[in-house]
Protein backbone atom coordinates (compact mmCIF):
# COMPACT_ATOMS: atom_id res chain seq x y z
CA UNK A 1 0.00 0.00 0.00
CA UNK A 2 1.39 3.36 -0.96
CA UNK A 3 -0.43 5.49 1.56
CA UNK A 4 -1.50 9.06 1.05
CA UNK A 5 1.08 11.52 -0.15
CA UNK A 6 -0.15 14.57 1.73
CA UNK A 7 -2.00 15.35 4.93
CA UNK A 8 -4.90 16.87 3.00
CA UNK A 9 -5.43 13.58 1.13
CA UNK A 10 -5.48 11.70 4.42
CA UNK A 11 -7.95 14.21 5.85
CA UNK A 12 -10.26 13.74 2.87
CA UNK A 13 -10.23 9.97 3.31
CA UNK A 14 -10.84 10.22 7.06
CA UNK A 15 -13.72 12.67 6.56
CA UNK A 16 -15.33 10.46 3.92
CA UNK A 17 -15.02 7.41 6.13
CA UNK A 18 -16.61 9.21 9.07
CA UNK A 19 -19.45 10.41 6.82
CA UNK A 20 -20.23 6.89 5.62
CA UNK A 21 -20.08 5.50 9.16
CA UNK A 22 -22.51 8.18 10.36
CA UNK A 23 -24.85 7.36 7.46
CA UNK A 24 -24.79 3.69 8.38
CA UNK A 25 -25.62 4.49 11.99
CA UNK A 26 -28.54 6.74 11.04
CA UNK A 27 -27.10 9.96 12.45
CA UNK A 28 -28.36 12.02 9.48
CA UNK A 29 -31.90 12.42 8.25
CA UNK A 30 -30.99 10.66 5.02
CA UNK A 31 -32.53 7.28 4.27
CA UNK A 32 -33.78 6.72 7.79
CA UNK A 33 -36.84 4.87 6.47
CA UNK A 34 -34.85 2.02 4.88
CA UNK A 35 -33.17 -0.96 6.56
CA UNK A 36 -29.63 -0.33 7.87
CA UNK A 37 -28.02 -2.62 5.28
CA UNK A 38 -29.43 -0.49 2.44
CA UNK A 39 -29.06 2.89 4.11
CA UNK A 40 -25.80 4.01 2.46
CA UNK A 41 -27.00 3.23 -1.07
CA UNK A 42 -30.35 4.95 -0.46
CA UNK A 43 -28.65 7.99 1.08
CA UNK A 44 -26.34 8.42 -1.90
CA UNK A 45 -29.37 8.15 -4.20
CA UNK A 46 -31.08 10.91 -2.23
CA UNK A 47 -27.93 13.05 -2.35
CA UNK A 48 -27.56 12.68 -6.13
CA UNK A 49 -31.16 13.78 -6.61
CA UNK A 50 -30.54 16.82 -4.40
CA UNK A 51 -27.46 17.88 -6.33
Amino acid sequence: MRGSRTDSNAQTIITGHAFVQNLRRGRYELATDVPPMLRVAAAFTELTRAI
